[in-house]
């Protein structure tokens, strides 16, 4: 890592650590060196496994998957070939099914405002919670946690040195808690030019003016990067999502951009008169408000979603980030959170218009009718979008508003199936549609030879149940013994040919829990 000086007041990556010795607030932890996983072996066999590839094919199978180090190196089917010899390690997979490594493309690894409730989220929690869901590579939105620390991360990843899923890191033009450097076009090549020394890969975008974006948009395309946008609606009057994909937008992030693009009224919002943008609660109920004046199918539906089709823009949904406005008393009682969300982080979650997402102080039930009057539309034009051909993939933006990493991830493919998607095209969305918008889809996404080892192994089909694959399991009643079970049916997260232990890293989730409750009581 370069050690220069930066054209700009801080050298990229240290506003964070900047910013949290302003607050009195402790960096963010780094992972620890890697305890975990089995592998890679010389010759691993996964033997008689149901495959799920990630083609859009249905189940096939049984078949012997043999890996060579971190590469699926041959697909034998079961019932005519024998197994392959000389293998160093097998799992025996008779009833079980292998599907490729999910691909979470909008997450954050962390963010220091989660430090004002106490501690920022440490990365070794994060990265197990979406290992223990069968997430092995996310892409960074915004590095909110420094530039400088998420690329150290991704390079210990890369190396298998950490336990973590594959890192893709898309740095921000500027941290939404820190005024904007970048004003104008010679400032954005700059900035572009100065990250690009760093090796990353895409670039993050909140929003611009005209010409900041173009020239970003510009650079980004002669350099070869890729671009998301979050379309902050400060900027929306100026820029929408089809401005920004005409310009050459690569993933436009949530539905934002999208409902002044749609309206038949104008691309300007109807805000309330009183309405303040930095207002939490505020900007959410404008968010469902916005939707009022889009009519699903009407000639501007049509006119949007063929032109963001033909220029082939990449939709991030993050269906599930938004859904506490529906139902908040869900997700304030979700299963999981007594043994898997830190104690620090459950008070980041409790109602505070400080806190980032946590604007539910005053949600009313109205404010719930609304949002799932909204939700359809939003739902209709995902799925639409994915029927005509567009790429649609799967990111939780998890770590806000009562949002729990890996477990997200999985609501993420329940809220595709919801609004249309069949459980194949769920799949299809969480893994190669995932990759391809990363650019990496020769080298993972699917279960092929050739393909890096990125696989589950799971107990039974997620394609007829998903919630089989959340972390505390589904409910079912044993009928033999009228006893409630809990099946929890990932079994195995392979990432690089390296063997990890759901159930073990789930386990390693309660017990940090656990531990730091017991420190905070003890206090």
């Amino acid at each position: 890592m370069s050690t220069r000086t930066s054209r700009f007041s801080t050298p990229p990556g240290e506003e964070v650590v900047t910013a949290c010795r302003a607050f009195n607030i402790e960096p963010p932890e780094g992972a620890p060196p890697r305890a975990e996983g089995d592998g890679p072996y010389q010759r691993l066999l996964l033997k008689n496994a149901m495959l799920i590839d990630g083609t859009g094919a249905p189940a096939q199978g049984p078949f012997h998957i043999l890996v060579i180090r971190d590469r699926i190196a041959e697909i034998r089917h079961a019932l005519f070939t024998a197994p392959p010899e000389a293998c160093d390690h097998e799992i025996e997979c008779s009833g079980k099914f292998v599907l490729p490594g999910l691909v979470d493309s909008h997450v954050h690894i962390g963010n220091p405002s989660q430090g004002f409730s106490g501690k920022i989220t440490p990365a070794t929690y994060v990265f197990k919670l979406w290992m223990a869901h069968g997430v092995t590579t996310v892409r960074e939105c915004g590095a909110l946690n420094g530039l400088a620390w998420t690329l150290d991360q991704e390079r210990k990843s890369d190396d298998n040195l950490i336990t973590a899923p594959r890192i893709v890191t898309y740095p921000v033009l500027y941290y939404p808690w820190l005024l904007t450097e970048v004003t104008n076009a010679e400032e954005a090549r700059a900035w572009i030019k100065e990250i690009c020394e760093h090796g990353i890969k895409g670039i993050k975008l909140f929003g611009h003016n005209p010409e900041v974006m173009r020239t970003v948009f510009e650079e980004a395309d002669s350099r070869g990067l890729r671009t998301a946008c979050h379309h902050t609606v400060t900027w929306t009057g100026r820029l929408n999502a089809l401005d920004t994909c005409r310009m050459g937008l690569t993933s436009m992030e949530h539905f934002l951009g999208l409902a002044e693009a749609l309206s038949d009224e104008g691309a300007m919002q109807n805000y309330p008169a009183d309405y303040v943008f930095d207002d939490e609660q505020m900007r959410v109920l404008q968010d469902a408000h916005m939707w009022r004046k889009v009519t699903p199918g009407s000639p501007r539906w049509k006119a949007v979603m063929g032109e963001m089709l033909e220029r082939d823009l990449s939709i991030v949904p993050t269906l599930s980030s938004w859904e506490p406005g529906l139902d908040v008393m869900r997700y304030l009682w979700a299963e999981w959170h007594e043994e898997y969300t830190l104690p620090a982080l459950w008070r980041f979650f409790q109602p505070n218009p400080m806190n980032h997402w946590s604007y539910y102080w005053d949600w009313t039930t109205a404010n719930e009718i609304e949002y799932r009057q909204t939700y359809p539309v939003w739902m209709q034009f995902v799925n639409e979008y994915k029927n005509l051909g567009g790429r649609i993939t799967v990111g939780s933006d998890s770590g806000f508003g009562l949002k729990l990493f890996g477990f997200d991830t999985i609501r993420e493919l329940e809220l595709l199936q919801a609004a249309g998607f069949h459980p194949l095209e769920v799949i299809d969305a969480a893994t190669r549609k995932g990759a391809e918008l990363l650019g990496m889809d020769e080298e993972i996404g699917t279960v092929e030879p050739g393909k890096k080892a990125d696989m589950l192994i799971v107990d039974e089909s997620p394609l007829l149940n998903f919630k089989v694959l959340y972390g505390t399991g589904h409910m079912r009643l044993e009928k033999s013994t009228m006893q409630v079970e809990r099946v929890k049916a990932l079994r195995y997260t392979i990432k690089d040919g390296i063997i990890y232990d759901a159930q073990q890293l789930l386990a390693d989730v309660r017990e940090m829990v656990a531990r730091e409750k017991e420190a905070e009581a003890a206090l």
